[in-house]
């Protein structure tokens, strides 16, 4: 590695560190769009450099907000991004020859796979989250109420008409939300890997620093032993108390990833019809106005496809890569 490339790494992992620390104030809006680019430098640096690059990107930015704000904070950086940058970068540059012939092409490591990995990753990002707020459910339940209420205080007399809650309603939200919290935890994880790794990928491939040449996505897959995870972490779930709601993570996040087979599903089976902006523009709409019922919707899909190999059927006419 050139001191160029390192002096670009360190300044990646930086400014991740910036943004990170500015995901913490600011409007909710703000907020939100800063957590999904809090990694975006990490996966440009592996990406564009190496997984090397990644890798002291990530450790310079953990380093950081290590100085600037508190242990904690760095743990939980290093487990949500750090580690998925650097892992799932590592993979996306992957390749090995196809024969032992001098220049043979490579064969480059499954997307579907990458996406697996990202699911794990939501998911013990998810367990993390669940064990530093409490060791049991009771001590969880109580977190979650302290949460809730905060929120209630500091961040609903900003929102236009919202009315104020009693304590019977705050109770009952902090319930449910504590039910939901790891299923929503490990999918903005895995969705926050995904989203990052193809913006990433765009602008590198945008700056001709892309080693690996653009996959077709509309033929990602997952091994089949994908449904069988699911199925087991769905399974344990219902099993309550703390391993339940560990097992919620995994659920949710493999859940996700079921959705993006799902999703490519869509995008090759319309491929050649006369319908397929339509198509494709209603369900991103869905997917954005009705984002849980379409994703199940999907989700279904992708294990189907997972299970029956229906695109191995009857191959659309083909096309340029989505």
């Amino acid at each position: 590695m050139t001191t160029n490339q390192l002096t670009l790494a360190i300044a990646a992992g930086l400014i991740s560190a910036v943004v990170f620390a500015s995901a913490t104030t600011g409007p909710m809006i703000l907020r939100f769009v800063l957590f999904f680019l809090t990694p975006l430098s990490l996966y440009l640096a592996g990406l564009g450099i190496g997984p090397r690059g990644a890798a002291i990107a990530a450790f310079s930015a953990t380093v950081t907000i290590l100085f600037l704000t508190n242990p904690l904070a760095a743990l939980v950086f290093a487990v949500s991004a750090g580690a998925p940058a650097v892992i799932a970068t590592r993979l996306t540059l992957l390749g090995r020859p196809l024969n032992d012939e001098d220049g043979a092409p490579l064969e480059w490591y499954p997307i579907g796979r990458i996406v697996l990995a990202a699911a794990l990753f939501g998911g013990i990002f998810a367990t993390l989250a669940i064990l530093i707020m409490g060791g049991d459910v009771e001590a969880l339940g109580k977190a979650m109420r302290t949460l809730v209420e905060s929120f209630v205080k500091t961040e609903m007399p900003q929102i236009p008409g919202a009315a104020p809650l009693t304590d019977a309603q705050i109770d009952e939200i902090s319930k449910r939300a504590l039910g939901l919290l790891p299923t929503t935890l490990a999918a903005l994880s895995m969705v926050t890997t995904v989203l990052n790794l193809w913006l990433a990928g765009r602008i590198t491939l945008a700056s001709e620093r892309l080693v690996r040449p653009w996959p077709d996505l509309s033929t990602i897959a997952l091994p089949s032993s994908a449904a069988v995870f699911l199925a087991l972490a769905m399974v344990a779930a219902f099993m309550g108390g703390l391993p339940g709601l560990i097992a919620g993570g995994f659920a949710g996040a493999l859940t996700i990833a079921f959705a993006i087979v799902g999703l490519a599903v869509a995008h090759f089976m319309t491929r050649g019809s006369p319908w397929r902006n339509f198509v494709l523009a209603a369900l991103y709409t869905g997917l954005v106005l009705y984002t849980p019922a379409i994703v199940l919707l999907l989700a279904v899909v992708g294990l189907g496809e997972t299970i029956f190999s229906y695109r191995a059927r009857g191959a659309p006419p083909p096309a340029a890569p989505d």
